[in-house]
C-alpha cells in the first residue's frame, strides 16, 4: 500500500488550504483513512478520520468546524479542507490507513500504512 500526500504549503492565518492523499496498492473504498500531523518537538497527533463510504467521519476538537475530511473512491483519494487556518496548525501532515477493516480511529497506533507527510506551515 503506498500513499501520497500533497497540497501543503506556506500560507497566512486565516487562509485556506486542502490536502490530498492518494493511495494505491488495495481495494481503496474499502478501508477507513486517516490524517494526522506533527509539530516539531510535539508528538504526532490525530486530525481526522473518515469510514470507508463516508458515512462516519472523526474529528479533533482542535480543528472541528474549520477541516473537512472527504474522499472520492473514484479517484483512490482522500482530501482535507482546511479552513481558518491558524498559526498552530503548523506541522507536517500524515495520511494514513489501518490494516483491517473498521471504523475509523483516533489512535495512531491502530495505523499501519503512513504517508511520506507534507508540511503546512501558517504564518500569523
Amino acid at each position: 500500500v503506498q500513499l501520497q500526500a500533497s497540497g501543503g504549503g506556506l500560507v497566512q492565518a486565516g487562509t485556506s488550504l486542502r490536502l490530498s492523499c492518494a493511495a494505491s496498492g488495495r481495494t481503496f473504498g474499502t478501508y477507513a483513512m486517516g490524517w494526522f500531523r506533527q509539530a516539531p518537538g510535539k508528538e504526532r497527533e490525530f486530525v481526522a478520520a473518515i469510514n470507508s463510504n463516508g458515512g462516519t467521519i472523526y474529528y479533533a476538537d482542535s480543528v472541528k468546524g474549520r477541516f473537512t475530511i472527504s474522499r472520492d473512491n473514484a479517484k483512490n483519494t482522500i482530501y482535507l479542507q482546511m479552513n481558518s487556518l491558524k498559526p498552530e496548525d503548523t506541522a507536517v501532515y500524515y495520511c494514513a490507513t489501518p490494516g483491517r477493516y473498521g471504523l475509523p480511529s483516533r489512535h495512531s497506533n491502530e495505523y499501519v500504512y503512513w504517508g511520506q507527510g507534507t508540511q503546512v506551515t501558517v504564518s500569523s
